[in-house]
């Protein structure tokens, strides 16, 4: 399916957030997800499900000095 991440269509097979956020080698790493314009917790990704034409964006922060 297509979805908009960071504001590029992407197709994706991930089924929810948090097979997203592995499928992008994010997992333990400090990150904020939004659906729809709308943040999602950390503990709700692996039951947040993902739908075509979705728009959603990842930040990771990046440590540096």
């Amino acid at each position: 399916m297509q979805i908009f991440l960071n504001g590029v269509a992407t197709e994706t097979s991930c089924e929810n957030l948090l097979a997203l956020v592995q499928s992008l080698a994010l997992e333990n790493k400090r990150f904020a997800v939004e659906l729809n314009e709308m943040i999602v917790p950390k503990s709700k990704l692996e039951q947040t499900q993902i739908q075509a034409q979705d728009h959603i964006e990842i930040i990771h922060a990046v440590g540096g000095g």
